[in-house]
């Protein structure tokens, strides 16, 4: 069987995350949510997301394919199901289509109020459904004691030094190659995975979950309250609680980070610090795209969302609840706004827009620290990205 993710409503919702890639690229636990698919099917899954990414992430059709909304993490009961489904058949949990199995004429028009002559399957189980960033952190700790099952079933790890200290009775997994010392593991409240080449340096203190990817670090003397997720060669460094940074971005230095959801291509300069807590402890509004305001986001922690390629200068502070969007070039003392359009640079002071072109070559620079090039395909999603957000930057 053919398996595409499906962008729904939630894609705008999760802005600006998603602005460089469809929603089912989104790292929550260990894994994506389109990893944790392809893991659980044993297929390939391509993707069907708006058209200006579609040259990045392919779709592939055949004759018959299941469509799943890329937003929805995956378990084992919503698999089998899925797995069954018949031809002209639906899975729908709470009105929201999780999955449909449908011709190749309709995968072109699937849409979440496109199936029209279709048998509907009402799935009775639990369902962790993306729809605001907030929740990426919020579903942390769930999604990674799920990866980490999936991922170490009926597996060994690699050898824990005897340097390091374990408190709890979650396990400590490590991969080949990772490379732990002097630290200092609390497990009780979740495991800790250590992914391939990753590096927990000295004097590290970890309270899980933690999910490290690989080539991961972790800086001298870390400070890392879980539920918190490093991606592929992530560095974090000083206090980090409940967070997730997408892949190859760091905050390597001292500085609070909480409750935050970082993109990927971010560089967090020294002592940069967020708020997550208001201080009349009153439920943080974050911007929405989709609704071009603020939403209460009912949640009392809320800290920073960063799209990609965006950076902060050293001594940076974050105020609750602070949405800043991709290629955003932000420094100088004081508190900036908490909403930061896309290609914006400045700080409290004022902001003026980034040029689009210098901006896609220092992007190219920073990619190039990891051996590869910024292609075509990226730099034209970040052209249509710098159009898409003209609207917001009008300083």
């Amino acid at each position: 069987m053919n398996y595409i993710l499906f962008d729904d409503y939630s894609w705008e919702n999760l802005l600006p995350l998603t602005f460089t890639r469809p929603t089912s690229l989104i790292r929550m636990g260990i894994l994506t949510i389109h990893e944790k698919w392809e893991k659980r099917l044993g297929s390939t899954c391509f993707h069907l997301t708006q058209d200006y990414l579609a040259d990045q992430f392919t779709l592939k059709t055949q004759e018959q394919n299941i469509m799943i909304n890329g937003s929805v993490l995956p378990n084992d009961a919503l698999v089998e199901q899925i797995q069954h489904l018949e031809k002209g058949q639906a899975l729908v949990h709470q009105d929201e289509i999780i999955a449909a199995n449908v011709s190749k004429e309709q995968v072109s028009e699937f849409t979440n109020k496109a199936l029209r002559d279709i048998d509907i399957i009402e799935h009775e189980g639990a369902v962790i459904k993306l729809n605001h960033p907030w929740e990426i952190y919020k579903y942390n700790g769930e999604a990674i004691r799920e990866d980490f099952e999936l991922l170490t079933a009926n597996r060994e790890s690699q050898p824990l030094s005897p340097t390091n200290t374990v408190i709890g009775d979650h396990p400590v997994f490590l991969e080949a190659g990772a490379r732990v010392e002097c630290a200092t593991f609390n497990t009780t409240g979740g495991p800790v995975y250590i992914g391939a080449e990753a590096e927990v340096m000295e004097g590290s203190v970890i309270r899980g979950p933690l999910a490290m990817c690989e080539h991961a670090v972790l800086k001298l003397s870390a400070k890392i309250y879980g539920p918190t997720t490093l991606g592929p060669y992530c560095k974090a460094g000083g206090e980090v609680n409940n967070s997730v940074f997408m892949g190859y971005s760091n905050k390597a230095h001292d500085g609070f980070l909480g409750n935050a959801v970082i993109g990927e291509w971010c560089n967090l300069g020294a002592d940069t610090n967020n708020s997550n807590l208001k201080n009349n402890y009153a439920p943080v509004k974050l911007w929405n795209y989709r609704e071009e305001k603020f939403l209460d986001t009912g949640e009392q922690f809320c800290g920073l969302i960063m799209g990609d390629h965006s950076k902060c200068g050293i001594n940076t502070m974050f105020n609750t609840g602070t949405v800043v969007g991709v290629n955003a070039n932000i420094y100088g003392d004081g508190f900036p706004r908490n909403f930061i359009p896309s290609f914006s640079w400045g700080g409290a002071h004022g902001f003026k827009e980034y040029k689009l072109e210098k901006a896609l070559e220092v992007a190219d620079k920073v990619i190039k620290r990891r051996n590869r090039t910024l292609s075509e395909s990226e730099i034209r999603i970040l052209r249509e990205v710098f159009q898409r957000t003209n609207k917001y930057r009008r300083f």
